[in-house]
């Protein structure tokens, strides 16, 4: 089964003063690296991420790995605009990929080992999704089959791939983590966050 992946950090950060979340540090390497190392290392197909605000700083983060950057100018429209470029971006390059796995950078605790549990799940069940179950909703990390991706390019505005796994919760699979509510998108989240995870 061949796996695309988007990397969505097209975002600016708002509530954080226009400093790039993306490229906080957390155990020594960014939150971008962190995410796209560990897509990387799934080896389970290409990986894209899509950049909107900030895309020189995290550009320069992420030069030299085997990954395929795509810009997003209609970034600020919402993540739906930065969800299709990236689709678009590996349809163009890679007709095949059965599945698409979608990513956000602000969770820092994604790892792995979690997404490669994801595409166990996904082989196991036969579920056309494969959501992750965090503060009793589905959400982020989700691998959609390629039957959604129709559906996944109609979206406008903020919706993001959580109102399309929502529509469709009978066909799919939960994996609980508890740590995926743990999102940083304020300088508050920053601060409380380091002082949990010195």
């Amino acid at each position: 089964m061949k796996i695309g992946t988007i990397i969505l950090a097209a975002g600016g950060s708002t509530r954080m003063g226009g400093q790039a979340k993306q490229l906080i540090e957390y155990q020594g390497q960014t939150l971008v690296q962190r995410i796209t190392d560990a897509a990387i290392a799934l080896e389970a197909g290409p990986v894209v991420v899509v950049l909107g605000a900030h895309r020189v700083e995290i550009g320069t983060e992420l030069a030299g790995k085997p990954i395929t950057l795509v810009d997003n100018p209609a970034w600020q429209t919402g993540l739906a605009s930065s969800l299709k470029t990236g689709l678009a971006a590996l349809y163009l390059t890679q007709k095949d990929v059965d599945a698409v796995m979608i990513l956000l950078t602000d969770q820092p605790h994604v790892s792995f080992g979690l997404l490669k549990h994801m595409l166990y799940a996904k082989e196991k069940t036969g579920k056309g999704i494969v959501a992750c179950l965090y503060a009793d909703e589905l959400g982020v990390p989700v691998l959609f089959d390629r039957k959604y991706m129709e559906e996944l390019l109609q979206l406008q505005g903020d919706k993001g791939a959580k109102s399309v796994v929502l529509k469709h919760t009978n066909d799919c699979a939960a994996i609980p983590f508890d740590l995926g509510k743990v999102d940083l998108d304020t300088q508050e989240d920053i601060t409380r966050f380091r002082q949990e995870n010195p």
